[in-house]
């Protein structure tokens, strides 16, 4: 018996060395942070949803697309809720190609809030070659593309129902964007045109820091401050965020429609337990009912 207890916690101690030997072969895992939208109970915050696409247009857009997002999803319920006046304004400083017209021609008018977001290139192969030859990926799906596995007997708690860990996607965007760093640990070389990335895979990364302190400005509250911290950090959250958002646009309505359907089972549960109960406990009166008249029959 000792025998046996010693080698599963041997096997057990094991298991969970994997996970620091992995973090220790590939650098820091990504820290778990806290984000609005986790758990069942979890919604947006519109606000930093709004922060979010200001930093995207400002700075991501230089490079990555939103192929998957039109200007009118910016105003849907559960969204950064821009106004309809806000979005269709916002869509008219974009020019996008549209034709033939009635000459066969290609020509370009102002966009519409029905319009995808336009992207920074006009096909892949120009964003390749503008980008040292690899097109910088669209960001649509970032939030669900981008995972990592935290090792050891993580995976059975991560995928536990309700307190499962699901937000691996965007703790991941948000320590990228956070672990550039000027100096480069011995053993590790970071080629021309690299950059070192702790958390990045390999650590080196064709994409430059892209977010400085103060780069964005943030609209001013009453008090004539920032809304929000304009740090490096807090840019990288609000646009976290809203590539969540942009990944799972309808995320609080199925949010909604589970606990529902949650609620639902809970109650049909209890009214089964209930009528299972009734039928079994006539049927158990009438059986005891007949023992007298049996017992006379014999």
């Amino acid at each position: 018996m000792i025998r046996t207890r010693t080698l599963v916690a041997a096997a057990f101690a094991a298991i969970l060395s994997i996970g620091g030997a992995s973090a220790e072969e590939h650098g820091p895992l990504p820290h778990r942070e806290k984000w609005t939208f986790s758990g069942m109970f979890g919604t947006f915050d519109q606000a930093q949803l709004q922060r979010g696409f200001q930093v995207y247009r400002e700075v991501c857009s230089n490079c990555h697309s939103l192929n998957y997002i039109r200007f009118r999803n910016l105003e849907q319920e559960g969204g950064p809720d821009f106004s309809a006046a806000q979005v269709k304004a916002l869509a008219a400083e974009y020019k996008v190609k549209d034709g033939p017209n009635d000459s066969g021609d290609m020509f370009e008018r102002p966009g519409r809030p029905a319009d995808k977001i336009p992207a920074p290139f006009p096909n892949e192969q120009a964003a390749a070659a503008a980008n040292g030859g690899k097109a910088p990926p669209d960001l649509s799906l970032m939030a669900k593309a981008r995972t990592f596995a935290r090792g050891g007997l993580w995976f059975i708690i991560d995928w536990l129902p309700f307190i499962g860990y699901t937000e691996q996607g965007p703790d991941y965007i948000h320590a990228l964007l956070n672990g550039y760093k000027e100096e480069v640990p011995k053993g590790v070389t970071v080629p021309e045109g690299g950059h070192y990335n702790e958390y990045y895979p390999g650590h080196v990364i064709a994409m430059p820091k892209p977010l400085s302190d103060g780069q964005v400005t943030y609209a001013k509250g009453a008090n004539g401050q920032p809304v929000a911290p304009e740090t490096v950090d807090q840019y990288s959250r609000d646009v976290t965020a809203f590539l969540v958002w942009t990944a799972e646009p309808h995320l609080l309505a199925r949010k909604s429609l589970g606990l529902r359907a949650l609620l639902f089972l809970i109650v049909l549960a209890g009214l089964l337990y209930y009528v299972k109960k009734k039928i079994w406990s006539d049927v158990g009166g009438e059986t005891h009912g007949l023992q007298p008249e049996l017992h006379k029959t014999h």
